[in-house]
């Protein structure tokens, strides 16, 4: 901050008053913080399996276009039937979309990084063009690509009167509540775990790891089509290109920094969603590009990451005694 000539007191002032300030700055970063929780989830989740999902920000933009599509293409259904099936439809199409990368794994051994940067792709351009043609609102005033707006049936509520934080925010939270459950106390969970951690000794065990590899994808799109199905849903209430600000993308550090597991993703959500929400007042009070926070961002991702070797150089004692903490996912090769 100081380098691009700013006063850092006066930035950090600016960031916590956009943040957490006052009651409607808190509202903001739960706004930010519910894609980045669901989306977290969603890498945090392949984390644990042993996989590599790179591709949820293509995930995202599929479930937010097909909500998008059912909350406004869809007329007549009452209120909250419509909105579960327009989130139904989000969260299966995320699923569906991260699933063809899982079975491609399981079947061919395809590794998931690639696959998915190419769904990602797929997906963003794939959308951009049903977004400028076949969905694209009719209505002469509207010049951008852009779907309609979904009807009032579909839509999530606010949690609070005048405020934009919504309900979406509950449904990440018990998500985060289940998906701890699923990996830690059901059998899908400890076979997800198992293969990601050995799937050779999985599989001696009578796992079926090329299913459980296609089934952890699909629940990590799922998770992440859900977060672009919530983000239209609730705060946008229509679709159109660029509306993630990178929460995809975003999500691998999020994930990286609540160490995969579902619960500790919630605070780093809320870091991201702080930074994003204060960003704007920083640059406000102080002049300071909000670029800055992308720096500030990549900084926390590059402590986290570089967490053995602070321990080594300052010989700070408690390392991890266990690998699978740090597992992240699995070296190239084929599942079978």
């Amino acid at each position: 901050m100081w380098a691009t000539g700013g006063d850092p007191i006066l930035a950090y002032g600016g960031l916590w008053e956009g943040s957490f300030g006052r009651v409607a700055s808190i509202s903001e970063t739960l706004v930010w913080a519910t894609p980045y929780i669901l989306a977290g989830l969603a890498v945090g989740l392949a984390f644990r399996g042993g996989l590599f999902n790179i591709g949820a920000e293509g995930q995202l933009s599929v479930g937010a276009l097909v909500s998008a599509w059912v909350g406004f293409g869809v007329s007549g259904v009452p209120w909250p039937l419509h909105l579960l099936v327009a989130l139904a439809a989000g969260a299966l199409a995320g699923a569906a979309w991260a699933g063809f990368a899982g079975l491609l794994k399981a079947r061919t051994g395809a590794h998931e990084v690639i696959t998915t940067i190419m769904l990602n792709y797929v997906a963003l351009l794939g959308t951009g063009y049903l977004l400028s043609g076949l969905l694209k609102d009719p209505s002469p005033f509207v010049v951008v690509a852009q779907t309609p707006k979904v009807l009032e049936s579909a839509r999530i509520p606010p949690l609070v009167a005048d405020l934009r934080v919504h309900w979406g925010l509950i449904i990440a939270l018990a998500l985060s509540v289940g998906c701890w459950w699923l990996l830690f106390r059901g059998t899908v969970g400890f076979a997800i775990r198992t293969v990601g951690l050995n799937s050779s000794a999985a599989r001696y065990a009578g796992i079926s790891v090329g299913g459980t590899v296609t089934l952890t994808m699909a629940l990590s799109g799922l998770l992440a089509g859900l977060a672009g199905a919530i983000e239209v849903l609730g705060v946008n209430y229509y679709h159109t290109p660029g509306f993630s600000a990178g929460y995809g993308f975003d999500s691998i550090a999020v994930a990286l920094l609540g160490k995969s597991h579902p619960l500790g993703v919630i605070p780093a959500a809320i870091l991201f969603g702080a930074l994003r929400a204060g960003a704007t007042r920083m640059q406000f009070v102080s002049q300071i590009p909000i670029d800055i926070i992308s720096v500030v961002q990549g900084i926390i991702l590059l402590l986290v990451a570089a967490e053995e070797l602070v321990r080594r150089l300052y010989r700070i004692g408690g390392r991890p005694t266990s690998t699978t903490e740090g597992i992240v996912a699995k070296g190239w090769g084929r599942a079978q």
